[in-house]
């Protein structure tokens, strides 16, 4: 893999099966294409969580963290200053986003991380 910016931006978060076809209509159509317009912001894509079972020392595992969010975003930024800027603070509130989809999000997670120099 190689990074286009020094920083991610993760975003994880559960939502109510009644709505999850409204969260992913709304994410893909209209939230992620107005994030993108925000300055700073180099690309995003979309995760969901699936099962995992790895060989660690040589025996087979599967790991589960049962209170890990389904859904996750992950944004290539520029810096932390992309998230306290006036363009994200306008298009996090576009849209219908706020009103028809965010109060049906729960288990959310909100993380940064640097690349390693």
């Amino acid at each position: 893999m190689s990074p286009s910016a020094k920083y991610l931006y993760i975003v994880s978060m559960d939502v109510d099966a009644d709505k999850e076809a409204l969260f992913n209509e709304v994410y893909d159509t209209e939230h992620l294409p107005l994030l993108l317009q925000v300055p700073g912001i180099r690309s995003v894509a979309r995760y969901v969580k699936k099962p995992l079972t790895v060989i660690l020392g040589g025996e087979k595992r599967d790991i589960a963290f049962d209170d890990e969010p389904r859904y996750s975003a992950i944004f290539e930024i520029d810096g932390p200053e992309v998230l306290t800027s006036e363009a994200w603070a306008n298009a996090v509130d576009s849209g219908r986003w706020p009103t028809q989809v965010r109060p049906y999000t729960h288990n959310r997670r909100h993380i940064l991380r640097q690349l390693v120099p």
